[in-house]
């Protein structure tokens, strides 16, 4: 970053795996979530939190404006799936669905937004993912055309 340039830019992160399947178990969730912890740091983003649940992520972290949200999120989508690829742990090729949701936060909210996030486990035995997807939409004031929402099926 240049001289002179001072930023505090929380961003928290939403997407999901293709097809939404249950793909994400615990000793997998760890290892996915520790890497893209690195990768944020490795391109000099503060990683505050990363964690979700089987379907989906939340990265939660202090941005370097020297990249676009779009780009973060590109980079942590093939990353990932490279590193879950050749790791072998799934038959066929892994992947991350189209989109991805964004939400900026003041310093304010940082501790109540790493709670959420670290709770996911038991958060969503009791919400399931499209609620508190559209939940955070809703309270974003994100205007949204559910054709190009992610893939939601009710039984998960």
């Amino acid at each position: 970053m240049k001289p002179g340039v001072y930023t505090q830019l929380y961003i928290q992160l939403v997407f999901a795996v293709k097809y939404r399947e249950c793909l994400l178990s615990e000793p997998i969730r760890n290892e996915v979530f520790s890497y893209m912890t690195g990768l944020l740091t490795n391109k000099k983003h503060k990683s505050i939190i990363v964690n979700g649940y089987a379907d989906h992520v939340h990265v939660f972290f202090g941005m370097n404006p020297t990249m676009s949200i779009s780009d973060i999120v590109a980079d942590l989508k093939r990353s990932s799936s490279l590193l879950i690829n050749e790791k072998g742990w799934f038959k066929g090729k892994f992947q991350w669905q189209e989109g991805f949701g964004a939400f900026s936060y003041s310093k304010s909210h940082v501790e109540k937004v790493y709670n959420y996030i670290i709770n996911q486990k038991e958060h969503h035995q009791k919400k399931p993912f499209r609620d508190e997807y559209l939940d955070l939409l809703k309270k974003f004031e994100v205007d949204y055309d559910e054709r190009f929402l992610f893939e939601f099926f009710d039984n998960v």
